[in-house]
């Protein structure tokens, strides 16, 4: 192998440095806008939060605007005094009614309003009754009887006006004996006083139709039923159609006082003295005498009349509730009255009553 001559080497390092401290002058502009363009501001970039930022309060800005339309279209529905609830029946003057049976649970509707505002339902008579034909007979003979006697008074008046003249007086003779009759408007007054009295008299009604007690089940049945326009008692009353408009399910809640249990009676009256309920008891006479008299049940308003047994019971039940010295003495009557009589005075009024209830759903 053949050495080389270590000049030749020597001068060989030379070229292969050049090339690289030359460069060419078409970089040369290159180098230039690189500079300037590190002299300039960058934009930066968003990021993925920022993102997030802008776009959740962007949506916030949208559901404000969108809210505002909302709250003013709101504003109107909300329900006024009076709309619903307890305001409502305080303003219409009727009660949604619990009234528990040994058929079932039954929610109905009661008002007190004055006998001369009412006019109730015929009731549905049985024309083979023989006791009801009795009375429609005694009635027809009693007012025979009345119009016979108005006419032979009447004709004994023409005969007396028709004698006059044959005594031979004059008849401003006979006017002038004749008794100067007393003055209708006295008569009036009196008349009119007595109608105050039946006017003012105030007496319950249910939600019934021709004697029978509509009972429901449910609040949404009652409800139904309400804006349904069938015929009932209570649509009679001014202000029924505001309760038609108004009422909703959520407005059918009785309060503690008008929740009643007749289906406990009769067991807790054979229970014993000592057992007696005397809240429970009372409030079943309560409402046996308000259906009595709104349903026309006349052997219920019997049984609980002035005077009679279950109405002694009634007033001794209410005198041992106040308590004190009347609470003994009413306690001490009540050892008097029978059990198992006065459970089989109220079995009888609570089968009447049931009998006249008619179930809608």
């Amino acid at each position: 192998m053949a050495r080389q001559s270590p000049n030749r080497s020597k001068a060989a390092k030379p070229s292969a440095e050049k090339p690289l401290a030359e460069e060419p002058l078409a970089d040369e502009p290159a180098a230039v806008d690189a500079a300037a363009a590190e002299d300039e501001p960058v934009a930066e970039e968003p990021t993925p939060v920022d993102e997030a930022v802008e776009e959740a309060l962007d949506e916030a800005v949208e559901d404000e605007a969108a809210a505002e339309p909302d709250d003013e279209a709101e504003a109107p529905a909300k329900a006024e005094p009076g709309t619903h609830g307890r305001d409502l029946w305080d303003e219409v003057g009727i009660t949604p009614v619990e009234i528990a049976l040994p058929a079932g649970v039954g929610l109905t509707l009661r008002t007190y309003r004055l006998s001369s505002t009412l006019t109730p339902t015929e009731l549905d008579t049985d024309d083979d009754d023989p006791f009801e034909a009795r009375r429609r007979a005694a009635e027809a003979r009693a007012a025979a009887d009345e119009e016979v006697i108005v006419d032979e008074e009447f004709a004994a008046l023409l005969a007396e006006g028709d004698a006059a003249p044959k005594d031979g007086k004059s008849s401003a003779d006979a006017d002038d004996e004749t008794v100067e009759e007393p003055d209708a408007a006295d008569f009036a007054d009196e008349e009119d006083e007595k109608e105050a009295e039946v006017e003012d008299e105030e007496v319950p009604m249910f939600l019934s139709h021709r004697g029978r007690l509509l009972a429901f089940k449910s609040p949404e049945s009652l409800v139904s039923f309400i804006r349904s326009g069938a015929p009932h008692d209570l649509a009679q009353i001014d202000a029924w159609g505001t309760v038609a408009e108004r009422v909703q399910s959520s407005d059918i809640d009785p309060l503690p006082e008008d929740r009643y249990e007749l289906d406990l009676v009769v067991e807790n009256l054979r229970g014993g003295h000592d057992t007696w309920d005397l809240p429970l008891l009372i409030a079943a006479g309560e409402v046996a005498r308000d259906l009595g008299h709104a349903l026309r049940l006349k052997p219920v308003i019997l049984a609980l009349s002035a005077g009679s047994p279950l109405d002694d019971l009634d007033e001794s039940l209410r005198s041992a509730e106040t308590g004190k010295l009347g609470g003994f003495f009413g306690r001490r009557r009540l050892r008097k009255i029978g059990a198992q009589q006065a459970s089989l005075g109220w079995r009888s009024i609570i089968g009447k009553i049931s009998a006249a209830v008619d179930w809608r759903d």
